[in-house]
């Protein structure tokens, strides 16, 4: 499932791979047809066996997926990739064009033809094909798909929804194209509605609540109870601002150089779209002195206004707060940089669809993320879509993108160590070429300056009777080890054994890789159109999560490429080998418990229904993941230091 940070909405997962390693990706495919039924191993869910039949859905009901072709010499491009992006290599950063990508690993234009032709003959519809020709997008009836692939699509209740499903593996005919991989989204993984006309209104509105702190430090919560540490503590921010996070994290510097992103451009991708979204952030910027969009800075690719999928499974207009912030922080960061919006039709395949559509049609130098599956569990998975995300993630990294996935915000997902069964990490943030980005809580003066700053896992008391009760986990930025990547060689040497060899004796890939603020406590101010009792109107509110985590780096990001007048695409090597060593500020834990203070609304808005007061924990170490010297599962590598705009390389 696909899940923005900010509202967990997507409800199951179809996106990992069983296999330890890419590899698994196949061979070039053979010109020819096939002669005989092929069984596409392993693309039965999974999770079909937990979940209750519910019956076959109508015949006619249309299934709306696509087929992942094998690209060409996968091991090859997988080789090129790793001199284009190791410093020392005399080749690094001569990425490919997409044209030269495609002609040496996308599939024979042949092949897409066969398979295009192959689709109409059994009556299926084409919807469209993918530029470099990795993927078809295909629409059909149930009883089309059942009869081509060999199996019965069936209705299942699974985690409080009814979803549909192949219920058994797929197969292809005989004659069917050779080129062909596997069969994405049949396994939809969510509730199959009918597309709605329109998106719904803005959600319901949250604030802040009073008192809250404008800097670090600012107010003291004198009037609750002293913490354990035997101090009245300071209240949380009431949300940073556009200024404060430029200066924390050494943009404002940049930005007064002339370096402010300007000649790159950052593409957001979320599903849906807000209606509101230009309004919003053109009141945003000139409310904290940000500069106006010029003409084209700022553009969408959407769906049309009746293109849109599962509105309520996926909770539409939660999606727009999401996109807000994603928008709000990569502006706030490289003011200078274009951002182009990329709505998918709804959070399952059509995110899917919109995020590959991003990369292969290179609508942008960096691509931010904010959402994923939330797991990586063998059972809920499907070989079919981490192929789809593998295929693609490389494509990226060889034409020079920049891919950021929020490492999500349950950290290894034990609760704070109460279920160590459950520990996990968050794809699509685990492939290798991919940065996942993770959360840090940090603290910032009345000078915009950070004094503090130590990994994102909280834990709360709540006060009851004038006491704070017993403390619980609450949330944290996503880390641990993968069980579906074999470590990559910009890990080896860097991440301890400890943590890669998690799951055995095979080293592992390890996220995060890098991070940037994410708890809500110490997080953004985001301005945006909600829903009130009194009407609907710009707001704002604080909020955090690795969802801010990814745009703000990405803003970042955006800077450094400017400076280095080229894109830097895979960063991974680049972090983990010599900007790491000399730009990147190491997170460890706090050598004595930091409290704050928190103040809640009860009805969210304002103070009429009374407040809940909270005692936050920063960077508890009770889970599997710790802040240690060096790289570790909460913050990667570090965070980005005073130098990391210097140490940025130039040399091409």
């Amino acid at each position: 499932m696909l899940i923005p940070s900010t509202l967990r909405a997507r409800i199951t997962a179809v996106v990992a791979i069983g296999a330890a390693t890419v590899s698994v990706l196949g061979a070039s495919p053979a010109q020819a047809a096939r002669t005989s039924r092929h069984t596409l191993s392993g693309s039965k869910p999974r999770w079909i066996g937990r979940a209750k039949d519910a019956g076959t859905p109508a015949s006619a009901s249309t299934v709306r997926f696509g087929l992942l072709l094998a690209m060409r010499d996968q091991a090859g491009a997988e080789s090129q990739l790793a001199a284009l992006s190791d410093p020392d290599s005399a080749s690094y950063g001569e990425y490919l064009t997409s044209a030269q990508f495609t002609a040496a690993y996308a599939p024979a234009s042949a092949d897409v033809k066969a398979v295009t032709s192959w689709l109409t003959d059994q009556g299926l519809q084409v919807r469209g094909t993918l530029a470099g020709g990795l993927y078809v997008e295909v629409a059909g009836t149930v009883a089309q798909v059942d009869k081509t692939f060999g199996t019965t699509v069936r209705d299942y209740t699974y985690d409080g929804r009814t979803v549909h499903a192949n219920s058994t593996d797929l197969s292809l005919p005989e004659g069917a194209p050779a080129a062909v991989k596997s069969v994405v989204g049949i396994d939809q993984g969510s509730a199959l509605k009918e597309p709605a006309d329109t998106l719904p209104p803005p959600g319901d509105g949250f604030r802040a609540a009073t008192p809250c702190s404008s800097y670090y430090g600012q107010k003291t919560a004198s009037d609750l109870p002293k913490g354990p540490d035997g101090k009245k503590e300071t209240y949380v921010s009431c949300g940073y601002t556009p200024k404060q996070y430029q200066n924390a994290y050494g943009a404002t510097a940049q930005i007064k150089k002339g370096l402010d992103g300007s000649g790159v451009t950052v593409a957001v991708t979320d599903a849906y779209a807000s209606p509101t979204i230009v309004q919003d952030v053109t009141t945003y910027n000139k409310k904290y002195g940000l500069p106006a969009f010029k003409r084209g800075q700022f553009s969408q690719i959407t769906p049309p206004a009746d293109g849109y999928d599962y509105v309520d499974e996926c909770d539409a207009s939660g999606w727009y707060g999401e996109e807000t912030l994603d928008i709000e922080a990569v502006h706030a960061m490289a003011p200078g940089a274009k951002i182009v919006y990329v709505g998918g039709s709804d959070c399952v395949g059509g995110l899917d669809e919109a995020w590959a559509e991003t990369i292969d049609n290179h609508v942008a130098d960096i691509v931010t993320n904010s959402w994923g599956s939330g797991t990586d569990d063998i059972d809920l998975l499907g070989e079919e879509m981490v192929e789809f995300y593998s295929y693609f993630s490389l494509e990226a990294a060889l034409t020079g993108i920049t891919v950021d996935f929020s490492s999500g915000d349950d950290g290894d997902g034990t609760s704070g160590g109460t279920d160590v069964a459950s520990k996990t990490v968050s794809f699509p943030s685990d492939l290798p070429y991919v940065t996942s980005v993770g959360g840090t809580s940090v603290g910032i003066d009345r000078n915009s300056n950070r004094v503090w700053e130590y990994g994102w896992q909280n834990a709360y008391q709540s006060l009851a009777d004038n006491l704070w009760g017993p403390s619980a986990f609450s949330s944290g930025g996503g880390g641990g080890t993968s069980v579906l990547f074999t470590q990559p060689s910009y890990q080896k040497g860097r991440v301890p054994s400890s943590i890669s060899k998690y799951w055995g004796s095979t080293p592992m890939r390890t996220t995060p890789d890098i991070a940037m603020p994410g708890d809500p406590n110490t997080g953004f101010r985001v301005g945006q159109t909600q829903t009130f009792p009194d009407g609907v109107y710009y707001d704002e509110y604080r909020i955090g999560g690795t969802s801010l985590a990814s745009p703000l780096m990405a803003g970042l990001q955006a800077i450094a490429n400017q400076k280095a007048h080229h894109a830097l695409g895979f960063v991974n090597p680049l972090y983990y080998g010599e900007l790491g060593s000399s730009a990147l500020h190491d997170i460890v834990a706090p050598k004595k418990a930091l409290y704050e203070a928190r103040a809640n609304y009860v009805n969210s808005i304002d103070p009429s229904d009374g407040r809940a007061y909270l005692l936050r924990q920063v960077d508890v170490q009770t889970s599997t993941i710790h802040s240690t010297p060096g790289y570790d599962a909460e913050t990667g590598v570090g965070v980005p230091g005073e130098k990391f705009f210097s140490a940025v390389p130039s040399r091409w």
